[in-house]
């Protein structure tokens, strides 16, 4: 017990980091997912199929690849040197952007073309319509979609270590190596399931609040 007392509060401090790459992420691919959906089924061509080469990339790789192509592989090709921190938020957001772009086309797609034509006659533009009345449906039929992207998420926070970031993982594995004890890694594991069970907590409760509302 004095042990697992001696190693939290670099523990906590290692969680503090992973946290801010999850909020980070989060905030940010989430809108950016919302967009490249709607360029994804728009009517130019162009931007349509460049959007779904973009997210057919980064569907497509693995996510530790990019992290590290941003952060070995520019400095490389673009002499442009990105330092940790911003090179695992950079290929956070954009492999995530990507993901929920998919689940929002979905979501999206899932809607009848009538809701449209009535928005239609009634004035709306297509800004108006999709903005005020089929964003607003669509929000609540991708929130379990979103909700295992986002816990996926969070566990990918991890893969962060190979940047040597003090983040969770790194802390974890650097007292394992110096201690000889796997006891961090219990530690590591009650540290991530406690998140977890937050998270899904918070999304049940939007979820059920949605449809309380839509009722």
């Amino acid at each position: 017990m004095d042990y697992i007392l001696h190693i939290l509060p670099n523990m906590f401090s290692g969680l503090g980091v992973s946290a801010k790459i999850f909020i980070l992420t989060f905030v940010l691919a989430l809108p950016i997912g919302i967009l490249l959906a709607m360029v994804r089924i728009s009517h130019v061509t162009i931007f349509r199929k460049l959007a779904a080469m973009y997210i057919y990339v980064m569907r497509g790789t693995p996510l530790m690849l990019q992290i590290m192509f941003i952060y070995y592989g520019l400095p490389l090709m673009l002499h442009v040197q990105v330092s940790d921190f911003p090179a695992a938020i950079i290929a956070f957001v954009a492999n995530y952007a990507a993901y929920f772009a998919e689940i929002f086309r979905g979501g999206i797609q899932s809607i009848s073309k009538g809701q449209y034509e009535g928005a239609k006659v009634l004035g709306f533009s297509y800004r108006q319509t999709m903005w005020h009345i089929i964003l607003p449906q669509v929000v609540k039929r991708v929130i379990p979609p979103l909700g295992n992207e986002t816990i996926t998420l969070l566990k990918d926070t991890s893969l962060v270590y190979i940047l040597a970031m003090n983040d969770l993982m790194r802390v974890t594995r650097a007292f394992v190596q110096r201690d000889f004890d796997t006891t961090p890694f219990l530690v590591a594991a009650v540290f991530y399931l406690v998140c977890t069970a937050i998270l899904t907590k918070i999304l049940a409760y939007v979820e059920k609040r949605y449809a309380v509302y839509e009722e």
